[in-house]
């Protein structure tokens, strides 16, 4: 064979061996190409595209005015990949330095962070071989700190950076903060992270969880190997959007007074519990509400179940004579009396059923009006029985006594008001004058702001309106129509004449008279009842309703002191309280006194 002949021969068993591969090749190329395109395409785009996921803000809490209750600050929450650590020697220069960026947790528990391995409990189709129900698997995730300002976490990436630590990840974040700290906490609530997540835990930041959360954004990318997005290709966008703002009733400032002046009626009686809050009778509007004990949100190891809880809407109590005005008032309005009509009174003590109600001072007859006057527990069930059970239930029914008052509470209470069928023979003399039913200390504002309110009870609001921060849309909540309750107007002006003799020389709340101002209002002390046991020595609920100025009301407070130590009458536990808020929130509201009724004044006409 010539030369020729031998490399014919080659080049033709090349081209045969080739061919198959060539055909391999093209059927490979085929199948890459046109029939797995789109799995291939994306696969590759999973290594240049990256999805970014960003979040809002969650909406923030308002006073009326637009002063800042509860708001968010820019952090950084720092994760480590441990996977990808190197060594032990890597492994522990991290723990070293990120103990020393957060002294709070210590190198043990870092190195322990950032094992490169962690125990997972497997499932029962798992493999398990040692039969632990565990198995080792690679730690990909651990948690280095939450809430890092952004100055700290810069310092913190330039130091990896520079130290070449590539496990270390940082996510902008917000923390919720309180500026104001314990004011109106009870009522605010607060939030704890749950899997990375602001989860509302109570208060209004639940209530209005789903309004206030923030909706995630998210932007996918193409990048090139540095990270960094290129100018062309896709680039899909969907932009996070900060939750709603919420604008509630409360005024700060009036909220601030409040709070102040229960630190020194908490300190002075030392009481198991206070309640205290201020309501403009017109409109419903919540100004301030407080209670103590109080927590701080900012530091949750102040926070007790008892400190946290709204208890002002939540806790029903046996209010004593704070309830009087309501069965009298629709006596007289239904005209069962008048203000001269006689209530035998029986010295003191009066047998019913067997049974004594008594009087905490002697009284032969008293006038209708002596009856408000002086608390007159047997004078108040003798006008009751006048009107008989069905009344009686309509009355405090109507005032809202065994309905909720709606206020964005989900754990409010209805107190307990029994339909008559439910009533014993004593019921009618002890119902009217506030033992046997429950009521909360909001439900007894609601009412009260029917008699400052020229006989009309309105609906209690605590927010004013919803803001959307994107577009500035703003969800104003109405205020509804209040209800008439009286069908006579005089004879509801009779019995605000009749409040204001409370608050006078010789009435029961001396203490909370205003000079310069009309007080109408009235006390309520009232045995505590404790289930199981009956009405228990030496405990009370001394409390004290009233508005101010008596004629037109610039707002109703209420004063509840739960056990106090050292006295218990409501004249002189919750009536000061009043009258040292009442003064100061005039005062801020710019409400002069009427010069005719300061005392200087009245010496000077008496004493000519």
């Amino acid at each position: 064979m010539s030369t020729n002949d031998r490399i014919r021969f080659r080049i033709r068993l090349v081209a045969i061996l080739l061919i198959p591969v060539a055909v391999a090749l093209a059927v490979r190329l085929y199948f890459v190409q046109i029939v797995a395109h789109e799995y291939y395409l994306d696969k590759a785009r999973d290594t240049y595209t990256t999805t970014r996921v960003t979040s809002g803000k969650r909406g923030e809490i308002f006073d009326v005015h637009g002063n800042l209750l509860v708001s968010n600050i820019p952090s950084v929450n720092i994760t480590a990949d441990p996977s990808h650590i190197k060594n032990s020697g890597s492994r522990r220069r991290l723990a070293y330095l990120l103990a020393r960026e957060f002294p709070e947790t210590s190198y043990e528990d870092f190195f322990r962070k950032l094992a490169p391995t962690r125990r997972k409990r497997i499932s029962a189709n798992d493999p398990n071989p040692d039969g632990s129900g565990f198995r080792t698997v690679p730690n990909t995730y651990a948690m280095i700190a939450r809430d890092v300002s952004l100055e700290k976490a810069a310092r913190l990436k330039a130091l990896a950076r520079v130290n070449k630590f590539r496990c270390l990840f940082f996510k902008d974040s917000y923390k919720r903060i309180y500026p104001k700290g314990s004011l109106l906490s009870n009522v605010l609530g607060f939030t704890n992270i749950v899997d990375d997540n602001d989860v509302a835990q109570t208060g209004l930041e639940k209530f209005f969880d789903e309004q206030m959360t923030a909706q995630f954004g998210r932007e996918t990318y193409e990048r090139d190997r540095s990270g960094r997005p290129l100018l062309y290709g896709p680039h899909i966008s969907q932009e996070a959007r900060d939750g709603r703002n919420i604008y509630l009733t409360i005024s700060e400032p009036i909220q601030s007074i409040l709070e102040e002046e229960l630190d020194v009626t908490f300190r002075e009686w030392k009481p198991k519990t206070l309640y205290a809050a201020l309501v403009d009778p017109k409109t419903g509007n919540v100004l301030a509400m407080a209670q103590r004990p109080t927590f701080d949100p900012n530091d949750r190891s102040t926070y007790t179940n008892e400190a946290g809880r709204p208890r002002i809407a939540e806790d029903g109590i046996e209010p004593g004579s704070i309830i009087k005005p309501f069965t009298i008032g629709k006596a007289l309005d239904w005209g069962y009396v008048t203000p001269e009509t006689e209530i035998d009174c029986d010295r003191g003590t009066w047998i019913y059923l067997g049974k004594p109600l008594r009087d905490s001072h002697p009284y032969d007859k008293l006038t209708v009006a002596g009856v408000i006057q002086k608390s007159s527990n047997i004078g108040t069930a003798k006008i009751a029985m006048l009107l008989g059970e069905e009344k009686v239930y309509e009355a405090l029914r109507m005032f809202g006594f065994g309905q909720k008052t709606n206020l964005p509470f989900r754990t409010e209470t209805a107190g307990y008001l029994p339909r008559v069928p439910k009533w014993d023979g004593l019921s009618i003399t002890r119902f009217p004058i506030g033992y046997g039913v429950r009521v909360s200390p909001l439900q007894m504002l609601r009412a009260y702001c029917a008699l400052a309110n020229n006989g009309k009870l309105p609906q209690l609001r605590l927010v004013d309106r919803l803001e959307d921060p994107a577009t500035g849309v703003v969800e104003q909540i109405p205020v509804k129509p209040p209800v008439q309750l009286f069908e006579h107007p005089e004879c509801h002006r009779q019995l605000i004449d009749m409040m204001t003799l409370v608050t006078k020389k010789g009435g029961t709340a001396a203490r909370a008279a205003l000079p310069g101002y009309e007080v109408a209002g009235k006390t309520g002390t009232s045995r505590k009842y404790i289930p199981g046991r009956g009405y228990a020595s030496g405990k009370y609920f001394s409390s004290f309703v009233g508005f101010v100025p008596a004629r037109n009301p610039a707002f109703v407070m209420l004063v509840t002191v739960d056990e106090p130590h050292g006295a218990y009458y409501a004249s002189t536990v919750a009536a000061p309280t009043f009258k040292r808020v009442a003064e100061r929130v005039l005062r801020h509201m710019n409400i002069p006194p009427d010069p005719a009724l300061l005392p200087e004044n009245n010496r000077t006409r008496t004493n000519p």
